[in-house]
């Protein structure tokens, strides 16, 4: 297979991207969904040729390829550089001090993230207690920070905008951390503010490009330590893989340290 003459940027990315869902966020603010095109990359088999070629043999999703042939990686840099090369509707703020700031929040993304997906994998019951603090302290880091900036508001500043293009797909990914490792914030005075960032940015219109369900299913594996489409231990086929649909699957077992369950149960082997 070889790509077809693009008339339009084409975002290649593996399933349930978060990183690809912000391109999309970002896109759907500005009205221009259809500016853009998506290509799902299927993490399970190795990336085809046309992609290895264009990258320049880099593996790593979101790619952004441009119609004069131009390739830009990193979703960051893709989001930044949708924004300018699509200049209206503004999303990022317009004021120099409110951009600095609006910055140094995504910085936070990164660390977030990674303490989530860590979260997630970790296989050791007994070192549950352990990432249930570290995601409190990476919890506790954006309250103060929303507190600091924005005390008695919702978004960072008046509206949804880049940071929150940023942070909401991850929001939807530790979905993953409520349904297996039974986490969610405290209701305290703690966690107030970013409590009601993340309801707020969760809700919001434009944000509706995967389910809960959907995110649930194919992560399975990360909460088995398999990540990127590897086969946890005694499986033939990830979670990840396109068909059956994972609409057409049951819902895994919540239960991430107990017996994992197998290709049959959980509806991935096809027909």
């Amino acid at each position: 297979m070889s790509l077809p003459e693009l008339k339009r940027p084409l975002v290649c990315h593996i399933p349930v991207c978060p990183f690809s869902q912000r391109l999309e966020i970002l896109l759907a603010l500005k009205g221009l969904s259809d500016a853009v095109d998506f290509h799902v990359v299927d993490i399970t088999r190795p990336r085809p040729g046309w992609l290895l070629e264009r990258t320049e043999g880099t593996t790593a999703m979101p790619v952004l390829l441009l119609p004069d042939g131009g390739v830009i990686k990193e979703s960051l840099v893709i989001l930044r550089y949708l924004e300018e090369a699509f200049p209206e509707p503004v999303i990022a703020r317009r004021d120099p001090v409110e951009r600095a700031f609006e910055r140094m929040l995504i910085a936070h993304e990164g660390p977030f993230t990674a303490c989530g997906y860590r979260f997630v994998m970790n296989r050791d019951p007994d070192a549950r207690d352990a990432h249930v603090e570290r995601m409190l302290e990476e919890f506790g880091k954006l309250d103060a920070f929303l507190t600091r900036h924005n005390p008695d508001g919702t978004y960072l500043f008046d509206r949804f905008g880049l940071a929150e293009a940023v942070f909401t797909p991850i929001f939807m990914r530790f979905w993953f951390l409520e349904y297996y490792e039974g986490f969610d914030l405290p209701q305290t005075a703690d966690y107030a503010r970013v409590r009601r960032w993340r309801e707020a940015c969760l809700e919001h219109a434009h944000v509706d490009q995967v389910s809960r369900e959907e995110i649930i299913k194919l992560y399975y594996d990360y909460a088995l330590g398999a990540g990127n489409g590897a086969l946890p231990e005694g499986r033939q086929v990830s979670s990840l893989v396109f068909t059956p649909h994972w609409s057409a699957r049951p819902w895994p077992p919540r239960d991430k340290y107990g017996r994992a369950a197998t290709d049959r149960e959980l509806g991935l082997l096809a027909g």
